[in-house]
């Protein structure tokens, strides 16, 4: 990162955390009980995250994790729905239902036969990070690339997109927002170097060792490609495995209606691409 962008990054961070500072003290005082749930769902959810140390805390209660602090309340239900099964974090594929393999395998071999890589070599030489969406929270997105399989209804895979890194090109760490969902990576292209790859606290899996990848995105994370190539990486958001399907999915139907808009306080460091 150059020195001018760290340095307006940085001026940015001090502004919104002086911002939620005084908005944090005037809650505490004009409404003392609901910040203290807030604090208590707040402990509690960035507890379960491994290896925890000042900066990860300070990180969710001030930093980038702050929309997923507000939104712990949600999140925290959605573990209570989706007993009996355990959110194990980090999963195999084996750990997910029989149907919902199906539908992630019919994904990968839909990748495997579409050429992705070839038809967005040309968009992406000069962009750091570029995002193109198929499908957003179960609704159908068109673009310049006709994948018809991605529109397809899914049971489980709710939404369907593709990241680009460029050579030297990685994420801050940082917290997903939301637990109804679990998220699948899977890298493209061939990797060959250790340098490219995704850290989940302390645990990191190398896109050469293994390309599939499947986390509860509320904990923090980085995506990192420190190699001299492009790293392409699909990307399928799955609704959580519970005894209670047919609620979870339309909780996250309704989400996609909210969230539509809004895409771009998730992903506003993204070039979206079309």
């Amino acid at each position: 990162m150059d020195t001018k962008s760290y340095d307006r990054r940085k001026k940015r961070f001090w502004v919104q955390s002086a911002c939620w500072f005084v908005f944090l003290g005037l809650g505490a005082y004009y409404v003392p009980g609901l910040m203290l749930f807030y604090l208590l769902c707040g402990i509690y959810d960035v507890s379960r995250n491994s290896h925890i140390d000042a900066k990860l805390v300070f990180r969710y209660f001030f930093g980038n994790g702050v929309p997923t602090w507000v939104l712990s309340p949600f999140n925290i239900l959605m573990d209570i729905l989706t007993l009996p099964y355990i959110n194990k974090k980090v999963y195999r594929l084996e750990d997910l239902p029989g149907d919902c393999q199906q539908e992630i395998q019919s994904v990968l071999e839909t990748v495997k036969s579409e050429a992705i890589v070839d038809k967005l070599a040309s968009r992406v030489e000069s962009v750091k990070r570029g995002m193109l969406f198929f499908k957003w929270y179960g609704i159908n997105i068109d673009n310049s690339v006709n994948i018809p399989a991605f529109h397809r209804d899914y049971k489980y895979i709710k939404t369907i997109g593709v990241s680009i890194f460029n050579k030297k090109e990685s994420t801050d760490e940082h917290f997903g927002p939301l637990r109804a969902s679990l998220r699948v990576l899977y890298n493209i292209n061939d990797i060959k170097d250790r340098a490219s790859y995704i850290r989940v606290r302390k645990l990191e899996n190398h896109w050469c060792d293994n390309k599939l990848f499947i986390f509860d995105d509320t904990l923090s994370h980085q995506s990192i490609n420190q190699t001299d190539g492009l790293r392409y990486c699909l990307f399928v958001d799955i609704v959580r495995p519970s005894g209670c399907h047919f609620l979870l999915d339309f909780i996250v139907a309704r989400l996609g209606n909210i969230l539509n808009a809004s895409k771009f306080i998730f992903y506003g460091s993204w070039v979206p691409l079309k």
